[in-house]
């Protein structure tokens, strides 16, 4: 699995998270995969664009998993 630190930062919404990682081409094709209830965030489907994504939390889409860290 993967991990992903904050460097410091609270959170990061869920749309940049998948930006960041290459997991999506951009903000507006991760917020439509977000929309369709196509990402998971420790275990549950979340649809929310902005969710806020801190460290501990375990963000999945397709075949891919990310562990947040401080």
């Amino acid at each position: 699995m993967q991990t992903f630190s904050l460097d410091g930062h609270p959170h990061i919404t869920l749309d940049n998270l998948l930006k960041i990682e290459g997991w999506c081409e951009s903000g507006a094709v991760a917020k439509q995969v977000i929309a369709a209830g196509l990402v998971k965030v420790d275990g549950k489907v979340e649809t929310r664009k902005r969710c806020k994504i801190t460290a501990g939390k375990t963000v999945k889409f397709e075949s891919q998993q990310i562990k947040i860290t401080d």
